[in-house]
């Protein structure tokens, strides 16, 4: 099941906020002294959560959200059991549940890794890499990328060997790419066919991949992402967590993601 934790924490925070506001209304024109010693425990709930609710969600909705890497779309540079935090105002601070955009602060480069809301399924999110922008023209066959009619640079730097629930990976082939400057590892399955086809970016939406280009279910798959839908863009790994690999995997903590 996906909860809205947004909408959770504004609700508690209504709620909470609500209650200990209307008691200390009620204790003011009652001409009743405040702090009383003894409050209902309802309001003593209320008074000790709200400043807490209220702080996790300006912190949540402004500053940075954590999320766990639930696949391997994006090996080998995100593993499953990953932790990650992500910057909610790269692109721009937008109001929590509605989602407006409320202050301008920038857009997406190409080799950025965004989470965004999935465009089948908003409440579903998801985290690739942003290969177009707006405007570009992105062309994928034989497993080589082109933008704006130029060959992405790969090299090969060998065979992958996968760990934990990433196991599954071992053998496939490890590149290092050239993203017009933005230099990544990425995972190719040879013998595993994919989506090749020309596609133009339209203004005001992005195309998306994950660095896993034969296990990825991406823009190639499903179109563009709009910028309405852009959550934030990951930039470090606080935790991983895989007990398939023997719990926490301490060489992947404190990793700035590029």
């Amino acid at each position: 099941m996906d909860y809205d934790y947004s909408f959770i924490l504004v609700a508690a925070c209504f709620v909470t906020g609500l209650i200990w506001g209307a008691y200390w209304l009620y204790l003011k024109y009652a001409h009743l002294p405040y702090p009383v010693e003894k409050e209902p425990l309802m309001v003593e709930y209320a008074r000790s959560f709200f400043p807490v609710v209220l702080i996790v969600l300006l912190l949540r909705s402004f500053l940075v959200e954590p999320f766990r890497i639930p696949s391997g779309s994006m090996m080998p540079t995100l593993l499953i059991g990953d932790f990650i935090l992500v910057n909610k105002f790269s692109y721009g601070v937008r109001l929590p549940v509605l989602n407006n955009k409320i202050i301008e602060m920038g857009e997406p480069k190409r080799g950025d890794i965004v989470v965004f809301r999935f465009p089948k399924d908003p409440s579903v999110d998801y985290i690739k890499r942003v290969i177009g922008l707006p405007g570009d023209r992105i062309a994928y066959f034989d497993k080589k990328l082109m933008v704006n009619g130029q060959t992405v640079k790969q090299v090969s730097i060998g065979r992958y060997q996968g760990v934990g629930q990433g196991a599954n990976m071992t053998g496939a082939e490890r590149l290092e790419e050239d993203l017009q400057g933005i230099e990544h590892s990425i995972l190719v399955s040879h013998g595993v066919s994919s989506v090749e086809d020309v596609f133009v970016v339209p203004k005001g939406q992005y195309f998306v991949m994950g660095d896993n280009r034969d296990n990825s279910n991406d823009s190639r798959y499903w179109g563009f992402v709009p910028e309405a839908n852009l959550v934030g863009k990951a930039f470090f790994i606080w935790m991983n967590w895989d007990w398939e690999n023997s719990g926490i995997a301490f060489s992947r903590l404190g990793t700035v993601l590029k």
